[in-house]
């Protein structure tokens, strides 16, 4: 659990940081414009990427690509979990209208709307989280390059 503590914190920080834009966004009334929800996958990235990154640096001879590339998904997966459970609290509790004023038509034609936007939200965040890991990771992970010397 001790190798977890970081990729968590992280998680937590990365979902904090979701959240407040979120916020942000509907103090504007913004938050029902899709084309800001882009925005999520360059704050899940950057969360990611200094995880892994302080990750490297806490345990610089014992990292590998496998405790870098945990440490990545469960920063993403614990920020996705978090913010998920956020959106679903803010569209049912805090704000049920915004889910009718995010898209009209499929509230007409779905009777489970609600659930297919979470799901959505959750699918969206676990897949972002697993290709910026995937290649985050290109760039942390040691060269098996064979290194010539020089003549």
């Amino acid at each position: 659990m001790k190798q977890y503590a970081l990729p968590i914190r992280f998680g937590i920080a990365t979902s904090g940081c979701l959240i407040a834009y979120f916020l942000i966004l509907s103090l504007f009334s913004l938050h029902t414009n899709i084309f800001y929800s882009l925005f999520n996958g360059l704050i899940t990235g950057f969360g990611i990427y200094e995880a892994i990154k302080y990750f490297r640096l806490k345990d610089q001879e014992g990292f590998r690509y496998g405790s870098g590339f945990t440490a990545g998904l469960v920063t993403g997966f614990v920020a996705t979990m978090v913010f998920t459970l956020f959106f679903t609290f803010y569209s049912t509790e805090v704000n049920p209208l915004f889910l009718k004023d995010v898209s009209a038509v499929w509230f007409k034609n779905y009777g489970s709307f609600e659930a297919i936007v979470f799901f959505t939200v959750a699918i969206m965040g676990f897949a972002t989280t697993l290709v910026l890991t995937l290649a985050f990771m290109q760039l942390f992970k040691a060269s098996n390059n064979i290194k010539k010397k020089s003549v």
